[in-house]
């Protein structure tokens, strides 16, 4: 695959994704995430483009290679952290939720862990993971697809909100309440 077939896919997959989001907080009634309903092909629709951006991501941040002049201290002693904490932070909170609720199947409403920092930490770890991988690679292409990827995770949780506080109510207003939505 050449690189301009992996830089339009990468764009084309974070555009479809912002696309199905900014979708689903206009017309919540109709909306594509979190999905209505949580079925065998779920996982497939869900985890398919978020690994293949991850993947194109990371493809172009190694074919770019340090082509952009950022300082080692801040690629090695800011990156990688970044990478590190951010992996850290959302397999720790898969591993309480499971993968299914992570990929929008019902469940509980999760308040502890992380949780009791931001209402959306697997998001804030995911762009931290991204951004990372953006500043350790020093690759142009992985800063435009990473930006593009960044977009799609802050505007996520605008569309999912809304549908926890029809699924938890007055819980999940009381949480929301007292924890930021980010950070």
């Amino acid at each position: 695959m050449t690189q301009t077939t992996l830089i339009l896919l990468g764009l084309g997959i974070a555009a479809a994704t912002l696309v199905s989001i900014l979708w689903s907080i206009a017309v919540p009634e109709r909306r594509i995430w979190p999905p209505r309903r949580y079925t065998a092909i779920t996982p497939v629709l869900v985890w398919g483009p978020t690994l293949s951006l991850f993947g194109i991501l990371i493809v172009l941040g190694v074919s770019g290679w340090g082509d952009l002049a950022f300082p080692v201290w801040l690629r090695f002693g800011v990156g990688i952290p970044l990478i590190v904490v951010g992996n850290y932070v959302v397999w720790s909170e898969v591993a309480h939720f499971g993968i299914p609720q992570t990929g929008g199947a019902k469940g509980t409403l999760r308040t502890a862990g992380m949780y009791r920092y931001s209402r959306n930490p697997q998001y804030v770890a995911d762009i931290a993971i991204v951004g990372g991988w953006m500043i350790l690679s020093s690759a142009p292409w992985a800063l435009v697809i990473g930006a593009a990827a960044i977009l799609v995770l802050m505007a996520a949780p605008f569309a999912e909100e809304p549908w926890l506080k029809t699924e938890y109510g007055s819980e999940f207003n009381a949480y929301a309440a007292r924890v930021r939505r980010f950070m």
